[in-house]
């Protein structure tokens, strides 16, 4: 019996090979994913340090109109996103009402903006926990046909010999290594992103907390 990876794949049928097929499906968009993210954070982690050394003289200032205007050269940066939505706010309540409510519709969008950005950062992440909770059932799948398939030989052959239960063994152990593998993938990746994304929530909120005492600084709160 041919036992490399070909022999085997020969051996299987039309079932676990489509099992097979369908986790390569899986494994590409976890891929996918993968890079789509990595390339965001890579972005957003970037442009966020670049925007907060240009505009942390202008803040000082008291420029606020600049940093927005500074704001819109990085269309990644998380910290941009919120900073932007907190200033907008803050200059839109400053006619007409007291300090106090300045700064609460301030914070108010500050943590729209925020949740909203963590959000949109968090995106296909759904879908490298539904691979990865998923993929070691479809291989279990490829693995039950591939026993079933062993038993028929077995019966049609009449005997238990190895090249009875050949194709059976060869769709078992591929499609369960298979699935087991494109499952790790996954979740490695998912908790990658999952561990930056609430390393930039982080960052969204101590950067908001300290624009936001810029605002009762400037506006003469306590």
């Amino acid at each position: 019996m041919d036992l490399t990876l070909m022999g085997l794949w020969s051996k299987m049928g039309f079932l676990a090979k489509a099992v097979v097929f369908l986790l390569l499906g899986m494994s590409l968009l976890s891929f996918w994913a993968f890079i789509d993210r990595f390339l965001l954070f890579f972005s957003a982690k970037k442009q966020s340090l670049q925007f907060i050394a240009k505009v942390s003289p202008l803040i000082k200032a008291n420029r606020l109109e600049d940093v927005v205007q500074v704001a819109k050269s990085f269309k990644n940066s998380h910290l941009a996103k919120v900073f932007t939505a907190g200033i907008l706010e803050f200059q839109a309540a400053q006619e007409g009402t007291t300090n106090y409510n300045v700064i609460e519709a301030a914070k108010r969008a500050i943590e729209r903006a925020t949740v909203k950005t963590s959000t949109e950062m968090k995106r296909w992440l759904s879908l490298l926990a539904t691979v990865g909770s998923t993929a070691p059932f479809v291989g279990l799948f490829g693995t039950v046909v591939g026993i079933i398939n062993a038993f028929h030989g077995i019966s049609m052959e009449g005997s238990g010999g190895i090249g009875a239960v050949a194709g059976g063994i060869a769709e078992a152990l591929i499609t369960t290594a298979f699935g087991i593998g494109v499952a790790v993938l996954a979740v490695w990746f998912f908790n990658y992103f999952i561990n930056k994304s609430d390393l930039f929530e982080i960052e969204m909120r101590n950067s908001s907390s300290e624009l936001v005492d810029h605002f009762i600084k400037i506006s003469g709160g306590e």
